[in-house]
């Protein structure tokens, strides 16, 4: 079945509604288990999230190749725990993609 994510509205409003900030340390059992993604600064997390609900599989290799897209890795984890950390999410089921603030521009 072909999609069309660039005209989904309405599931780009759903998972917008649907985004929240929350400390790193609620979604640690997640990461225990292997489901959360970070998700690249440079990226919209909105975006990514409607283009994995469509099964977009050349826009998501395209972001994991290019290193935008990943499994949480063990250091970023660990930073998040240490620094205690909030991060903007958003749930793709099964996984649970997460993103940093962004760098504010001075």
């Amino acid at each position: 079945m072909q999609t069309n994510p660039e005209k989904d509205t309405d599931l780009r409003l759903k998972v917008n509604s649907e985004t929240a900030r929350l400390p790193w340390r609620e979604l640690e059992k997640h990461y225990a288990q292997g489901n959360v993604v970070w998700v690249a600064n440079e990226l919209d997390l909105v975006e990514v999230a409607v283009r994995i609900s469509h099964d977009d599989k050349a826009s998501i290799a395209q972001w994991m190749g290019d290193g935008k897209v990943a499994k949480v890795s063990d250091q970023q984890a660990l930073e998040w725990h240490t620094g205690d950390a909030s991060l903007w999410a958003v749930v793709v089921s099964p996984f649970i993609l997460v993103q940093q603030d962004k760098p504010t521009k001075h």
